[in-house]
């Protein structure tokens, strides 16, 4: 099946229902096989996937320059979403900058590195708590009016940053964490993000492999951004787990994967959520391209929420911007 496109934010941005988060194709997750990466992406692009997420922090820049051969081919058929607004410390964690000088120099950073003039969608990363984020968003706008940038997101905000942002110029998608296992999202920023007709991009919408059994109790995380996820610690796993099962038992009975079941979980949500989860094998593309064609009923729905209520999965990544997580 070939994926549906939608129409998200208020200038009406056409992108596909299921994204692809590029980030994974190039490393963050260990040590990807990149012709496997390359394969995979010529499959999603195949099969209509069209939103290629990507951002100047993956790995430094060393993501936005794998995606630019494939990126080429293919240019005027996809929709090139990647970010700015976060830097690394000197020990090398991630920093939030969210200076107008700094969008200015990041944006032509981008380019170069994905070989393009322009991209279709152009995010803050995270907002920086020692700037406006109306300045930041100011500067942004002025790629759009420079033809750099075609629409304007933001991602992991609040609902009054979010509603900040958008009086500053027009939001055309929010990007923020949203799963089955990580809710926060629906509690404030879900509602807002509809009341101003801003798109909804989930992203980690598998829980970072979790939603998919992509490990168990004994996981050793080695070389892998996942290492500083509580949510995998040895206090939290084995009680996640335990739920996970509940999910695995739901998707057996309904002849699903589990990574397809949650992924049908967020498409019941609405139409304007677009997840991007990051996949770097072809089984997973056609498995989650798959995923869109299935219809959960009212009684399924309500399994699940109660299954994943708030509060079900213990732990939560640490993310620049917000504090940790503890649940």
């Amino acid at each position: 099946m070939a994926v549906s496109k939608v129409a998200i934010g208020p200038q009406g941005l056409n992108v596909s229902a299921l994204g692809l988060g590029a980030m994974v194709l190039s490393g963050t997750y260990g040590s990807p096989d990149l012709a496997q990466s390359e394969t995979a992406f010529k499959r999603a692009v195949e099969l209509g996937v069209t939103l290629i997420d990507t951002a100047d922090l993956y790995g430094d820049g060393a993501n936005e320059s794998f995606l630019a051969p494939l990126v080429a081919p293919v240019r005027d058929d996809i929709v090139l979403a990647t970010k700015c607004g976060l830097t690394r410390s000197p020990t090398g964690s991630p920093v939030p900058n969210g200076r107008p000088e700094h969008v200015a120099k990041a944006i032509d950073g981008s380019l170069g590195r994905l070989g393009v003039d322009h991209v279709d969608l152009y995010y803050l990363h995270r907002v920086d708590p020692a700037v406006p984020i109306e300045d930041t968003i100011g500067a942004m706008s002025q790629l759009v009016a420079a033809g750099k940038v075609g629409s304007l997101g933001v991602c992991a905000v609040t609902a009054e940053q979010l509603e900040r942002a958008n009086s500053v110029f027009p939001i055309t998608a929010v990007q923020s964490e949203w799963s089955l296992a990580e809710r926060t999202f629906e509690t404030e920023v879900l509602s807002t993000a509809r009341a101003l007709g801003v798109g909804i991009v989930a992203f980690f919408p598998l829980g970072r492999g979790f939603l998919a059994g992509a490990f168990d109790a004994d996981v050793a995380f080695s070389n892998d951004d996942r290492s500083g996820d509580s949510r995998f610690a040895p206090q939290n796993l084995p009680h996640n787990l335990v739920v996970l099962e509940g999910l695995r038992a739901m998707a057996t009975g309904l002849g699903l994967t589990i990574a397809q079941l949650s992924l049908a979980w967020l498409k019941a949500q609405g139409s304007d959520v677009i997840p991007i989860p990051g996949l770097e094998r072809i089984e997973y593309i056609e498995e989650s391209v798959a995923a869109l064609a299935v219809d959960l009923g009212a009684a399924e729905l309500a399994e699940l929420d109660a299954l994943f209520h708030q509060g079900a999965i213990r732990g939560g990544r640490q993310d620049p911007g917000r504090p940790p997580a503890d649940k």
